[in-house]
């Protein structure tokens, strides 16, 4: 199956330099290759636009990239690159992750003939740097869920780089948040309401831990006050009541201290 799928792959790069080619390689080995891929450079000032650059001399016209003009965060600029994006689905992926090969024809023939669906995530496989060319492991789609907003509520259902969703899509990310960010949205994409779902089969690499690494308490604590603070912005939106706000912070904090307390039991080990 030789032709592109109508996808704009969005990657927003940030110091990158050690990650992104194999991201971006990922991306060229889909047995279904996507129309597009448009790599956004958040101000890395570190080399990172001079390897866009060469990446887009190396894979012509396929390849577009933007650079901002300011470091603003991972939802500005994935916003920059949908915003360019001219295909009929967009999908996210982070620079330091990467793909399965069956990824976009799985995905996209998913929702090619489930044209219902506005968004769909997947599952993931957690992998470590020695792993990085283990990406092509048996794949079979077991099963798809619907994501209900109340789900999505109680629990991050896919992290960005499972998702694809359409471009028409008005939402965007919450411009110049740094956490929480692609939860927000999701939750405003299945309130709007949109079809939404997760397919039950592993079509991408992440190598981020599960809870972070080393200096991760800092980092912890910003995604719990975003997540706290996108509970408050659905209340604010009169998506929430006010118990409902205050049960769900609690419930949010107590999730909070038990990652805390698992964390700075593996770092003592």
């Amino acid at each position: 199956m030789n032709a592109f799928a109508p996808v704009s792959v969005v990657v927003p790069c940030y110091r990158c330099l050690a990650s992104l080619e194999r991201a971006v390689s990922s991306v060229l080995q889909q047995t279904r290759r996507p129309a597009e891929l448009i790599l956004v450079d958040d101000a890395s000032g570190d080399g990172t636009w001079e390897l866009l650059q060469t990446l887009q001399a190396r894979h012509g016209e396929w390849v577009k990239t933007v650079a901002l003009p300011a470091n603003a965060g991972a939802a500005s600029a994935r916003n920059a690159g949908w915003n360019l994006a001219t295909q009929v689905y967009v999908a996210f992926l982070d620079a330091d992750d990467a793909w399965h090969p069956k990824k976009i024809e799985i995905q996209y023939g998913y929702m090619q003939q489930h044209l219902d669906v506005a968004l769909s995530g997947h599952l993931c496989r957690q992998l470590i740097e020695s792993t990085t060319n283990n990406l092509a492991w048996e794949v079979a789609l077991e099963g798809v869920q619907t994501i209900t907003w109340s789900r999505l509520l109680l629990r991050h259902q896919f992290v960005t780089p499972s998702v694809m969703l359409k471009r028409e899509i008005a939402m965007r990310f919450a411009e110049g948040t740094r956490h929480m960010e692609d939860h927000r949205l999701w939750l405003e994409i299945v309130g709007a309401p949109l079809h939404t779902v997760k397919l039950q089969v592993e079509l991408a690499a992440v190598y981020k831990p599960v809870y972070g690494a080393s200096g991760l308490s800092a980092n912890m604590w910003g995604m719990e006050k975003a997540e706290l603070a996108n509970y408050r912005y659905f209340y604010g939106q009169s998506k929430l009541s006010l118990p409902q706000l205050l049960l769900l912070q609690c419930y949010s904090l107590v999730k909070f201290a038990r990652r805390l307390a698992i964390v700075r039991f593996l770092h003592r080990m």
